[in-house]
């Protein structure tokens, strides 16, 4: 058995044409030989994908959770660990029940995937999902497990828009519900063969909507909802310790390779322009962010540092599959300007408490990225070409904001309804003493660290 590979993101849009073109008794000629060509499997791309696998969970654990962690006040270090943690034990067991099959189950929905894969059903070592080359496949187990990693981490993603504040029962609960709601029909609309964005033409090699702006905009939503902390603008708030936000933030570099060239889901030279575009744009984010620190605040700071990397993983995500290497330095260098601007004024003008940024790095470097794709893919500037019908890249740009538009509006209304669902049930934020005394003590009768 095979399946459609979510990621092929319309490249191979024009084989299918060619396909239905052929008269029928070609087709069914033609049949048994496709089917067997379906069968062959690489072991040098599953050995590849299976790595990419662990890369991206290394992203989130501990990767991701180290670098909120530290990003937190001394009280709540704990809280954060234990947040990423049980996310992502809790959508993985999700992702096996039901979650792989409401993303990817063969529906020809433009929504979801219904629920012929439900408990995986028909899923055995002898099944595959189909790659970006003809005749080569992978286990579909191989399949499962990478989408079950970028299920995963992308919840995770916005607790740090209200660490140190929400009580840790809501926060699983919400998890659970978003990505029923939320995730895993924006993983089907933009990764499967007939999701609605997919049909657009719209590219997201590796989770610009889907993964980023799908976070950042709950992210936004649920910052608002809470409310400040308690203290904000008084007490003070600084990271506890960059030192481990540095260290968290260079696992999550090394991690988004196993992001982005493995969602080329074959170890090919798509999957080397991947990797190159991971290195070169996160490098110029990197200088770009504290090139404006130091412009605008006399010095670069390790926090700027740390933010310009994220800032330029998450702009090259959509685009690491169609934009050459020098257009990819151009986005790490546009993007984080840009973030800047969002997190120092922005946020600050409008009252809004994303304690750690999320929205402003994850949400705008998503959109940054994945509206820029439309521009880098253009092969006059070294891109892959674009995949819209039209072939402009006026096409291909408008295809882009609408797969933007779509991702916000879906994330957005859909947060903020199931917010208010948990708060209903179980309500959303710790008591104010609480919160005072720190969640890791509050929540699990812990301390992060002993005198």
């Amino acid at each position: 058995m095979s399946t459609k590979s979510p990621l092929r993101l319309g490249l191979l849009a024009a084989g299918a044409v060619a396909a239905f073109a052929l008269p029928a008794f070609a087709q069914d000629a033609a049949a048994p030989a496709a089917e067997a060509a379906a069968a062959t499997v690489n072991k040098g791309d599953v050995a590849w994908m299976m790595t990419a696998s662990l890369l991206v969970l290394f992203m989130l654990i501990p990767g991701l959770a180290l670098f909120y962690g530290g990003l937190v006040r001394t009280k709540n270090m704990l809280s954060l660990l234990m947040q990423c943690t049980l996310i992502a034990a809790i959508v993985m067991v999700i992702w096996v029940l039901y979650g792989y099959s409401f993303a990817f189950g063969g529906s020809s929905s433009a929504f979801w995937g219904g629920t012929a894969k439900m408990f995986l059903a028909g899923v055995t070592t002898d099944s595959t999902a189909a790659t970006f080359t003809d005749g080569v496949e992978l286990p579909e187990y191989v399949f499962i497990a990478f989408q079950m990693t970028f299920a995963c981490i992308t919840p995770a993603l916005f607790v740090g828009a209200f660490a140190e504040r929400m009580k840790f029962s809501s926060v699983l609960l919400f998890s659970a519900l978003w990505v029923t709601f939320v995730y895993f029909p924006i993983a089907h609309m933009v990764w499967d063969g007939a999701g609605l964005i997919f049909n657009m033409g719209a590219i997201d090699f590796a989770g610009g909507t889907v993964v980023h702006i799908n976070a950042g905009v709950a992210a936004l939503v649920a910052a608002i909802v809470l409310g400040p902390r308690i203290g904000l603008g008084k007490d003070m708030m600084a990271p506890h310790s960059m030192t481990l936000t540095m260290v968290g933030a260079a696992m999550l570099w090394v991690g988004w390779f196993g992001f982005n060239a493995g969602s080329n889901l074959e170890a090919t030279a798509g999957a080397t322009l991947a990797m190159i575009n991971t290195f070169v744009a996160t490098a110029g984010a990197i200088i770009s962010w504290c090139a404006v620190e130091a412009m605008f605040r006399g010095k670069a700071s390790g926090l700027g540092a740390a933010s310009g990397m994220v800032a330029g993983l998450v702009a090259i995500t959509p685009a690491c599959g169609t934009t050459g290497p020098v257009g990819a330095i151009v986005l790490g260098l546009a993007v984080s300007p840009i973030c800047y601007f969002f997190v120092s004024k922005v946020k600050a003008q409008f009252g809004y408490d994303d304690s750690l940024d999320v929205f402003g790095v994850h949400g705008i470097g998503g959109i940054v990225g994945a509206i820029g794709t439309g521009i880098l893919c253009a092969p006059a500037l070294g891109g892959t070409g674009f995949v819209v019908e039209a072939g402009t890249m006026a096409a291909q740009v408008m295809a882009q904001v609408k797969a933007v538009a779509i991702t916000i509006v879906w994330s957005g209304v859909g947060s903020l309804v199931l917010l208010y669902i948990v708060k209903a049930i179980i309500g959303l934020r710790v008591s104010v003493e609480d919160e005072r005394q720190g969640l890791d003590l509050a929540s699990h009768g812990e301390a992060a660290y002993h005198s």
